[in-house]
């Protein structure tokens, strides 16, 4: 397994540690709920730098993103950022990333999921036709995620960047506790709000950031979160989880990723979207809550009320925050209205579930 930076400061701290994507990353540390509480509430500090980053550099950088990404980066200027995802030419997704425009038309950062950084630096570089200048600074790169309504608050005192008024998905590059070159960008996963500080670990740069962070927030009651409460945190605002929720063989509009499709360009498998945009999907995920005890978990199957099989449980958890159990999941298009009644099958025994507009919180 891969440490990241902070791995020797999770254990100290006494962080049950497993393996994610080939990393030893921290589970949790004081228990998912009381950490899930924190993010919506105060504010937690993520180790999320076992995420890939590549650079992409040169006159013909933002041609290449255009032609695998679904999104419109043509959009981006200098300091602004977008969600997107790749297809692939048989209509599923390659992976869901983050585009950062540092440059316009010239440089660019793209974001990808840990498990999936070999296999998108590979698929970038098949279609880089053009001789983008690529780099990838994965290994070379610290990310935490400072998440929750109190994190800009915190971390003000240790930069000048404005970052109480930051816009969404916007970022900045500036110097952070001390540190020069911290791209600061307002963008996470759990739907709190704060801030991702991106940073290379020269001279003990992880060290003196983490420290400084728990320093400013210590009195605010800051705390290290683990990632089984960002799993808990993402799911209950309907956020895709690459490998459970969107795959190879998932399309983005199947998945309710529409609105990151954009058919003013071209790209793989962009005449097959628009297919599916106009004349509809055989299933759709969505958002469900358990009318009865038990909790839906990923792969177990959705059932009518006849006990046919009309879909599959992607994601599912007891939602800390509602006090009830959640989960999303395909189901064949008719069963996706809201307030559609469906079952999923726990063990042996279906049990009653309700489809339900997301976020869930």
């Amino acid at each position: 397994m891969k440490n990241t930076p902070f791995t020797d400061k999770h254990i100290a701290l006494g962080a049950k540690m497993a393996d994610f994507a080939g990393f030893n990353m921290p589970i949790s540390y004081t228990g998912i709920n009381d950490e899930h509480a924190t993010v919506r509430n105060n504010a937690g500090v993520f180790d999320v730098s076992h995420m890939g980053e590549f650079m992409l550099k040169g006159t013909q950088a933002l041609d290449l993103i255009q032609r695998i990404t679904t999104n419109d980066a043509a959009v981006l200027t200098a300091g602004k950022a977008q969600y997107s995802c790749m297809p692939n030419e048989q209509g599923g997704i390659v992976d869901d990333l983050l585009v950062y425009c540092i440059e316009e038309n010239k440089t660019y950062m793209l974001v990808v999921n840990a498990g999936n950084i070999d296999k998108d630096w590979n698929w970038i570089l098949k279609h880089n036709s053009n001789g983008v200048e690529m780099q990838n600074i994965s290994d070379d790169t610290c990310l935490l995620a400072i998440q929750g309504p109190n994190a800009t608050k915190i971390l003000q005192p240790l930069t000048d960047i404005d970052l109480l008024n930051m816009k969404y998905y916007t970022f900045q590059k500036g110097k952070f506790a001390g540190v020069d070159n911290v791209l600061i960008s307002a963008t996470g996963y759990t739907g709190s709000g704060g801030v991702e500080i991106y940073f290379q670990n020269k001279n003990g740069a992880a060290v003196i950031i983490w420290d400084a962070i728990f320093d400013a927030g210590k009195a605010a009651g800051i705390k290290p979160i683990g990632l089984g409460a960002r799993d808990t945190l993402r799911l209950e605002m309907g956020f895709c989880l690459y490998g459970n929720d969107i795959n190879d063989t998932t399309s983005p509009i199947e998945a309710g990723l529409g609105w990151i499709t954009k058919f003013t360009k071209d790209f793989n498998s962009r005449g097959l979207f628009e297919k599916q945009k106009t004349t509809g999907v055989q299933r759709k995920l969505v958002g469900f809550e358990m009318l009865e005890k038990g909790i839906a978990r990923h792969d177990y199957e959705i059932k009518d009320f006849e006990g046919g099989t009309i879909g599959i449980v992607t994601s599912g958890t007891q939602s800390p925050t509602l006090g009830k159990a959640i989960g999303i999941g395909y189901v064949d298009t008719k069963f996706s209205p809201i307030g559609s009644e469906i079952f999923v099958k726990v063990r042996n025994t279906l049990l009653k579930a309700l489809v339900v507009k997301m976020p869930f919180v």
